[in-house]
């Protein structure tokens, strides 16, 4: 086997497949990971995740793909690799794997089920789903192209941009933190970026994300900066049949002023549909330019397109020579709305085609104007046919020059050039144009001899005075040459065409004078030889040049027409001598008719133009262009000027098409003028006049035009003089009045007078070689202090010029550094501030401070010096003014993020006078200011910038500044609070992570600085200062916990990027906290216990290395205590009490714990004192920390029961330790979680452990309760307490309790308070739940023992059983489903058996669940009494601690006969921690005990259980006449008619026999029992036939004979056999009476109802009596009170009242020799059965609505209840009869469990199954109908009842 080798070139490696290693030296690869490849060996690769550098391993070279890498220290320990990517790329990288995790995520929460609603909570995560895929997908795609390589240079660039615009607002989207970048879109680093710059950069990135946010579509990020826009198109097809040649002329075209804005563009087009010059097939390419921002904010802008047919007049005219070619003929337009295109709502891409529709003329007599506003304006898709034109176009930004530098690509030499008409909006000074542009309007022209209206075509020319025609100037549009003459479009017979075509005449300069426009007009007939005679009929002509000088004016012209008589025109000299206009004509010579000349008259028609100049040589302007020809009349020269004056104040865009030539003239005059005093004040205020004219916003375009005319055409070498004089004179007159108008000019104007200056004393020193600097130095120096002088004023009337001057004299810096000495500037600057008066205009000088900051001026040290401590002085009085904080914090950035530059030299001096003048200043604002505040961030990044420029020598010089010791504490004491309020609550937004980090690196190191102080000049005895070193702490703490140190809660990539940039900064200050708390020494007691919660919240910091170190804090501050008081009492209880906030709040894990008690166990280990104490402690600590991250782990579980387990684990605890207020904080935690599940009952409870600690007396109270706020003593709080858990009880249907607390209340309120006014009122409250008790119907709970076993449950779960109370109609499979729910992964257990420990110590989950039934305790208040079923029933279900459960087994081999003879019953029974129901719906089993129980004691059982539910339903029967006997009547049968299943033959077979009594002579007492309770069912069923024979309806006569015959058979063989037993009727008569039955005799007068038709009957009998088989009977009939008697009372009670009946027969009662009965039966329901065909009435779980259901059966569940024989209240004393007991009832299979064991355990005999007739429940089930095995097909068989327990355990089915 080959050797591993190192790799040399293949060092990195993505992986594209998944692969999962199966041995320790395999690397797992998921698909995406980046690997870092160490060494290489046939076909594998062994090296490590980048995210995961410590685990290593091989895996397959297939399964990665190799990429270039940057290796550096290659092959040492400490190599690193990085992908060789552009940076840009590696971001992307780094933001997709992020986005994809969060993807994955939004992909989980979302749900992945397409079928589903989804909720509200779940819609906004899906639409960001969606988003981030969308995002995602646009990423990847970007990022294939830039690595693609092949994209240009200008769409790369703004590619980039596009990215890096996506990532920061993807990142914004998601809640990640912000990017911040510089210009170019770099990542931005902190370490070599200044704190400011860093700060503005993080407000920048903010104001774009949110821009880019709230915009609609893509905006370019150049639009705002650029001063030129271009459109660029190219034509990829022109799809129309014009079946001729055709020209395509396309412009810009503004919709809304119905005019065109650009040249054209030209492509003609053969009739074979491509163009003519079949070189620029697939190159038509053209570029509409000079668009500026006016442009761009049009309302709507079209790309127009106007196609000219060339060829006959008639394309239906064939095509022969007889016709005319060659004429230009309309044929239609294509429009397409570009606004969005054009102002960057819709991306440009040029890859993506637009299509044009084409609309035709209609005919003949359209104009193409009509055309295009009809389509311009139509809304809906036009007819187009499919014809049109396909274009792609772009939008670029910057002037021809520049795109073609940029975009060579797309515009090169054959690209053609369209500009916009008129004048950019930035003339550059090379920008030479000598343009007009000549629209052809309109005509109006006579038919004259002819038929017909004329077909006119007008030729245009340019003519020379002596008629020459200037060649090759006029341009039809770009793309096409130049031609000499220009033929117009031809419109058919139309008298008024109107033409609307404009093109361009390029004339040059020197042809201009003397050149003219000439129009002939000519008719163009369709056939050839008529065309051929048409002659030219008129003409017209217009001078470009007007008699004073000046260009033709822009606007509309009407010419003269001049009709030609001859066949030839007249050569130029004689139209030349007739007027050009029309209104000159009619003005001159008042008659047209009269003008003439040669051949030529003035005709009728008229023809009217339109022009626009574009001239950078020629003006319009008469007052300018005097000026330009100054020197031809200098006697205007003054007039002149005061024109141009004007001129610029009123409009100045001739001024600035001229600016070179007009400053030319100025300075020419300046220079040349002799008459100094006249015209120097004149030029400069002209000069100025220009100058304010650049600078206003209309023209601010035009400053590079400025300054590249001083830069390069300006050659005034002795301006200078008189510009600094006249400005000096200005300035030293600054009082007069008439010179403040002209001095404000001069002071807005400065810059470029300066400009002037310097560059003129430049020029003048290049040509004299620096003669006369020292005068010019002087003059200069002399001009400032004229400034200065000026500063001092205090008058108002001079205000506009200092704040002017203030404005604008820090612009003149960077010119005058040139040629001045920067020092004595900076000096002559700093008397320029100083002299302003102190309250005036403050603003005005700190934005000119600010200004002076930004100049070179500030970038040279010794100016700096002396400039600096100036503006520190000022700054600092403002700020401690608070006046005009905005531009204070402004300046002091700036001057900050000045220093911080590399170009500014050494700083040290600098940041020593700024540290020492204004620090303090800064940190008091940042104490007092608001967090809130606008300027908080500013103030806090000057801080830390300042702070940042300091280095140990200026800490040092800080802190020795100091004159006094209080003067240095109270700077500690401040700065140590403003760091410790800037980490607890940070000024910045969350996402500015990056100015987070910085801000903390920066505090961390100040921190380490004033530790030094802090030990060195507050530690010793005398000067030692609690307060101090108490901040000190509490700051380290503070900003050891802070959020945004937390790496933990970091994706892997930013921590990792925190770690290599910052290291962890936790254990950089842990330590520091360490080494300072140590060197307290004897001062440590003083910070016990304040100290302990701090120190702790640092230990749960989850850095091992940090926890190991700092714990041992606690142990030597238990020693400390130790030492000093004895005990550490104070520590152990703040410990205990912060453990619960901090581990509540997310602190602390098991590492923790497991630390906290190994490194205080081995220090108390080792102390000869605190090792018992201490071990115990330790010992509770850990207790408490275990309980404490249960309750955390499930504290936002959904699974509220285990939050209240943890809880109740929590509030048991603190009570064991005798932390009340902790006890009682989760006892109202434990309360909330209670209500929030509407467990009312133990919600009550759990307030009742908080009552029972307080005290009936007037004591006040600790601390107030924030639930009762009112409640000052512990009666108060009591009684409130009360009110609360009485109304809970009540909600819970607790009656029972509710009037406990009532009586205590009452007693209170009756022999302590004497409030017999609430004593009223709870009273009444109390009389209503007696009411309630015995009238109001109440569910009774189920109780299911829960097995929680597996390693997989929390601790407090973990392999425990509980006994759990079900809600109302709760069952055992809602129950399971329930509790399934909420542990969605556990296994159930299908058996009853215990768990084995495979599955105890499994890590799965498993639940065991069944059902068990409450055990009655014995209440000695009831001992021999009788007392109602409302009554008994609530304690057989509640107050009730035992439960039991039975399940079958069998002993020795099944025998068919006999096969339940050896089937007996494990018994189970559970007992629980607490009494059910309690502070919890359940509680964990304390206690089991399991037992056997023989087959004949369950026969016994079944048997007792049987007679007791017939007696039951008998007196049911004869209480209620209203009920139906259905029921009765299946049990009735199901007893006698025993031929099916056996009925007692089969407890003959299998215990009355010799054999069996002679090998059990133990069980003979239990047989003769057995034996009696069969002969005590003869009465039972005698008395049940009479009832029914009684109340049974017509259809079952039948069923009632053949029962009457069986029984009777029955009864026989019986009595014969086991004697016979007295008739239930007589036994009911001799029984005693019970006191609860006089009140329920009172007549109700109300419907019979659920609850009153048992509880009110006038004769009903005692419900659930208890009998002996002895008796068999229930107790007497009583009537009413009012005499009357009912059916079943009257004649048993004869006349006698109703008491002394009572009377009698409860003396005969106690007469009758019997045992003493006592009560042992269960409770049923009050509600009748109702007749099976009778529907039954139910409410939807969803709305409360009635609705139909199956008519069930009455149940009766508790019928089966009793105790187990331990339990048992009743007497079971055996009978001396000899009446034989009745035969047992005919029963189905019992359910003696949830899940049977084995296959015995689902075949029972007769005997032992339970009889099937349905529990009494309160919320009935429907039953299935069953067929009895073998039974008689015609009869109606018995209908089963849920599964339920019977009170030996066993289950009904």
């Amino acid at each position: 086997m080959t050797r591993w080798v190192p790799t040399i070139t293949r060092k990195y490696a993505v992986a594209i497949y998944n692969y999962h290693g199966n041995g320790e030296t395999k690397l797992d690869l998921t698909v995406g990971d980046t690997l870092h490849i160490l060494e290489e060996n046939d076909g594998w690769f062994r090296g490590f995740k980048l995210r995961n550098k410590s685990v290593k391993g091989i895996f397959p070279t297939s399964y990665v793909h190799i990429k270039q890498a940057l290796v550096e220290n290659a092959g040492k320990y400490n190599e690193t690799v990085a992908p060789k990517e552009p940076k840009v790329v590696q971001e992307m990288t780094t933001v997709l794997r992020e986005w994809g995790v969060i993807w994955k995520q939004l992909y989980v929460d979302r749900g992945n089920d397409p079928f589903s609603v989804p909720k509200a909570g779940k819609r906004h995560s899906m639409d960001l789903f969606d988003t981030v895929r969308k995002m995602m997908y646009e990423m990847i795609d970007w990022r294939r192209q830039i690595m693609s390589g092949t994209l240009p240079v200008d769409e790369l660039k703004e590619l980039q941009q596009l990215v890096t615009s996506k990532i920061d607002f993807g990142n914004r989207l998601l809640g990640l933190d912000l990017v911040v970048r510089d210009e170019q879109g770099g990542i931005l680093d902190p370490e070599t970026t200044g704190t400011i710059s860093l700060y503005r950069a993080h407000e920048t990135a903010t104001e774009r994300i949110q821009r880019e946010k709230s915009m609609q579509g893509v905006q370019r990020l150049s639009q705002t900066q650029a001063t030129s826009h271009n459109l660029y198109v190219v034509v990829k097809n022109f799809v129309c049949r014009v079946g001729e040649d055709a020209d395509v002329f396309m412009a810009l075209y503004d919709a809304k002023e119905n005019r065109f804005i650009s040249e054209n563009y030209v492509v003609s087009w053969s009739p074979q549909g491509m163009p003519k010059d079949i070189e620029m097939l697939n190159n038509l390419r053209a570029i509409f330019t000079d668009l500026g921002q006016y442009d761009l904010r049009r309302e709507k802008i079209c790309l127009l397109c106007q196609i000219i047919r060339v060829g006959r007049m008639d394309l239906k005219e064939a095509d022969n020579k007889k016709f005319t070619n060659g004429l230009r003929r309309p044929f239609g337009v294509a429009v397409m709305d570009i606004t969005d295109v054009v102002n960057g709502k819709m991306e440009s891409d040029i890859e993506k085609q637009h299509f044009i529709p084409f609309q035709q003329v209609s005919g003949d007599n359209d104009f193409l104007e009509g055309v295009i506003k009809k389509v311009v304006s139509a809304r809906g898709e036009l007819n187009h046919k499919g014809q049109g034109l396909w274009v792609s176009m772009k939008m670029l930004d910057g002037d021809i020059k520049q795109v073609r530098k940029e975009y060579p690509h797309l515009v090169d030499s054959r690209t053609a050039v369209a500009r916009k008409m008129g004048f950019p909006e930035v003339i550059m000074p090379g920008d030479v144009r000598n343009d007009m542009y000549v629209t052809l309007v309109s005509g109006e022209f006579d038919r004259g001899t002819k038929a017909r209206n004329k077909n006119v075509e007008v030729t245009m020319c340019v003519c020379k005075d002596d008629g020459s025609v200037v060649q090759n100037v006029i341009f039809t549009g770009a793309g096409v040459p130049p031609v000499s003459e220009y033929k117009s479009v031809i419109y058919y017979q139309q008298k008024q065409p109107r033409w609307m075509e404009t093109i361009k005449v390029a004339i040059p300069i020197e042809d201009f004078y003397g050149s003219h426009l000439k129009f002939a007009f000519r008719h163009r007939s369709s056939m050839e030889e008529k065309d051929r005679k048409e002659k030219i009929f008129a003409i017209a002509y217009v001078q470009l040049m007007m008699q004073e000088g000046t260009t033709l004016r822009d606007g509309k012209h009407d010419l003269a027409v001049y009709k030609c008589e001859r066949n030839k025109p007249d050569e130029a000299k004689v139209y030349l001598s007739l007027p050009a206009m029309d209104r000159q004509g009619v003005t001159n010579n008042n008659s047209k008719s009269t003008l003439h000349a040669g051949s030529l008259s003035l005709s009728k028609d008229s023809f009217q133009i339109q022009t626009l100049g574009c001239s950078t040589k020629l003006t319009q302007n008469v007052d300018l262009l005097g000026l330009l020809k100054w020197r031809a009349n200098p006697g205007n020269l003054k007039n002149s000027l005061l024109s141009l004056m004007k001129v610029c104040e009123v409009s100045g865009e001739e001024v600035v098409k001229f600016l070179q030539d007009v400053l030319d003239a100025l300075f020419n005059i300046l220079m040349e003028n002799q008459d100094s005093d006249l015209y120097d004040n004149l030029v400069f205020d002209a000069l100025i006049g220009v100058i304010g004219l650049i600078a206003d916003r209309k023209f601010h375009q035009f400053h590079p035009v400025l300054d590249t005319y001083i830069r390069e055409h300006f050659s005034a070498t002795l301006a200078y003089n008189k510009l600094m004089v006249v400005l000096k004179y200005y300035i030293d007159n600054a009082n007069e009045r008439d010179n403040h108008e002209s001095l404000l000019k001069a002071m807005k104007s400065l810059q470029y007078i300066f400009k002037f200056i310097v560059r003129s004393r430049v020029l003048y020193s290049q040509l004299y070689e620096g003669k006369g600097k020292q005068q010019f130095e002087a003059a200069v120096r002399h001009l400032f202090q004229s400034l200065n002088g000026m500063m001092t004023y205090t008058s108002d009337s001079t205000v506009g010029v200092q704040g002017a001057a203030l404005r604008y004299v820090p612009t003149v810096i960077p010119d005058v550094i040139t040629v001045f000495d920067p020092k004595e500037l900076s000096l002559l600057l700093k008397d320029f501030i100083n002299n302003i008066p102190p309250d005036r205009l403050v603003k005005q000088k700190v934005q000119c401070m600010n200004n002076i900051v930004h100049s070179d001026l500030f970038r040279l040290s010794e100016c700096r010096g002396i400039l600096l401590p100036m503006m520190m002085a000022q700054l600092k009085k403002l700020i401690e003014r608070k006046e005009e904080m905005p531009d204070c914090v402004k300046m002091l950035s700036d001057v900050l993020d000045r220093l911080n530059r590399k170009d500014v030299g050494p700083i040290h001096g600098d940041m020593e006078i700024v540290m020492k003048e204004i620090l303090r200043t800064v940190i008091q604002t940042v104490i007092f200011m608001d967090r809130d505040a606008p300027l908080i961030g500013s103030f806090v990044a000057c801080m830390t910038g300042i702070l940042r420029q300091m280095n140990e020598f200026h800490y040092q010089a800080y802190i020795d500044a100091f004159p006094s010791r209080s003067d240095l504490l109270d700077f500690l004491m401040e700065i140590f609070m403003v760091f410790r309020d800037l980490v607890s609550k940070n000024v910045y937004p969350r996402d500015w992570v990056v100015m987070t980090m910085h801000q903390n690196h920066v505090v961390l190191t100040a921190i380490k600085y004033f530790t030094q102080t802090l030990h060195k000049s507050f530690l010793d005895e005398n000067n030692f200062e609690y307060q101090l070193w108490n901040n000190f702490f509490h700051l380290a703490v503070s900003f050891l916990t802070q959020d945004s140190l937390q790496l933990e809660n970091f994706s892997h990539a930013k921590r990792m990027k925190i770690i290599n940039k910052y290291q962890d900064m936790r254990r950089v200050i842990g330590f520091e906290i360490l080494s300072m708390w140590f060197n307290l020494g004897q001062h440590k007691i003083k910070f016990i216990p304040e100290m302990v919660g701090p120190m702790l919240e640092m230990t749960l910091i989850p850095e091992t290395k940090l926890r190991e170190h700092t714990i041992p804090i606690f142990f030597d501050m238990m020693q400390c205590e130790f030492a000093t008081r004895g005990n550490f009492n104070q520590v152990e209880n703040e410990i205990i009490t912060q453990l619960d906030h901090l581990v509540e709040g997310g602190r602390g894990d098991d590492q923790y714990k497991e630390l906290f008690y190994r490194i205080i166990s081995d220090h108390c280990q080792k102390h000869r004192y605190l090792r018992q104490r201490g071990l115990y402690f330790v010992d509770l600590v850990n207790r408490l920390l275990e309980r404490l991250l249960d309750y955390r782990t499930i504290m936002n579980d959904e699974n509220r029961e285990n939050r209240m387990s943890c809880t109740v684990n929590l509030l048991n605890f603190y009570k064991e330790i005798n932390r009340q207020e902790m006890y009682i904080r989760y006892l109202y935690k434990l309360c909330d979680l209670h209500l929030e599940c509407d467990n009312y009952t133990e919600a009550a409870y759990t307030l009742l452990l908080h009552a029972t600690l307080l005290k009936w007396t007037d004591e006040p109270l600790i601390t107030t309760h924030d639930k009762y706020p009112e409640a000052q003593t512990h009666r108060q709080l009591k009684e409130m307490l009360y009110y609360d858990i009485i109304e809970y009880f009540d909600k819970g249907k607790m009656w029972e309790e509710g009037i406990r607390l009532c009586k205590e209340l009452a007693s209170q309120y009756e022999n302590e308070t004497f409030d017999f006014l609430n004593l009223s009122l709870i009273l009444q409250k109390q009389a209503m739940f007696y009411d309630n008790i015995m009238k109001t119907m109440r569910p009774d709970p189920e109780y299911f023992r829960v097995g929680y076993f597996g390693q997989g449950y929390p601790s407090f779960l973990r392999n425990k059983v509980f006994i759990y109370r079900g809600k109302e109609y709760e069952r055992l499979g809602d129950f399971t489903s329930r509790l399934l729910s909420q542990f969605p992964h556990a296994q159930p257990i299908n058996k009853v058996t215990a768990p084995g420990p495979e599955i105890l110590e499994s890590p799965s989950q498993h639940l065991q669940i069944f059902k068990v039934d409450p055990i009655l305790e014995e209440r000695r208040e009831f001992r021999g009494k009788p007392v109602a079923d409302q009554i008994l029933n609530f304690y057989k279900v509640n107050e009730v601690q035992k439960f039991t459960f039975s399940r079958p087994i069998r002993k020795g081999d099944r025998d068919s006969d006999n096969e339940f003879a050896n089937m007996f019953l494990e018994r189970t029974n559970y007992v629980t921690a607490y009494k059910l129901p309690g502070i919890l719906r359940w509680f964990e089993v304390t206690s089991t005990n399991t037992f056997e129980v023989s087959p004949l004691e369950n026969a016994c059982e079944i048997m007792e259980n049987s007679n007791r539910e017939m007696r039951h339903l008998i007196e049911q029967q004869r209480a209620d006449p209203t009920l139906t006997v259905n029921t009765l009547s299946l049990r009735l049968n199901g007893i006698i008619d025993a031929a099916v299943m056996g009925g007692t033959a089969n407890y003959e077979k299998a215990f009355f026999t010799e054999e069996y009594m002679a090998s059990h002579p133990e069980d003979h007492a239990r047989i003769e029992r057995l034996k009696d309770l069969i002969a005590c069912q003869i009465p039972l069923l005698e008395a049940g036939l009479k009832v029914h024979a009684q109340k049974a309806p017509d259809s079952l006569r039948k069923l009632q004979e053949k029962m009457d015959s069986l029984f009777v058979e029955m009864k026989t063989r019986v009595e014969s056999e086991y004697g016979k037993k007295p008739p239930m009727d007589e036994t009911t008569r001799t029984r005693p009476m019970s006191l609860v039955w006089i009140t329920r005799n009172k007549p109700v007068d109300r419907p019979v109802s659920t609850i009153s038709t048992s509880s009110t009957s006038s004769d009903g009998p005692i419900r659930d009596r208890p009998s002996t088989p002895e008796t068999g009977l229930g107790p007497p009939q009583l009537p009413p009170k009012d005499g009357k008697s009912v059916r079943h009372s009257s004649q048993q009670q004869g006349k006698s009242s109703p008491v002394k009946n009572w009377v009698n027969k409860t003396k005969e009662a106690a007469a009758v020799d019997g045992p003493v009965v006592e009560l042992n039966q269960t409770l049923k329901a009050a509600r009748p059965m109702r007749p099976v065909s009778q529907p039954r009435i139910s409410l939807t779980k969803q709305n409360g609505l009635p609705g139909p259901a199956t008519p069930p059966p009455k149940v009766n569940r508790d019928a089966n209840r009793s105790a187990s024989p331990a339990a048992s209240v009743s007497s079971t004393s055996s009978s001396s009869s000899d009446v034989p007991p009745p035969l047992p009832e005919k029963k189905a299979y019992a359910d003696y469990g949830n899940i049977a064991e084995d296959e015995d355990e689902q075949r029972l005999p007769a005997p032992l199954r339970v009889s099937s007739l349905p529990k009494s429940k309160s919320k009935p089930v429907p039953p299935l109908p069953i067929k009895e095995p073998g039974g008689d097909p015609s009869q109606t068989p018995p209908l089963p009842k849920k599964p339920s327990r019977h009170p030996s355990g066993q289950q009904q089915q």
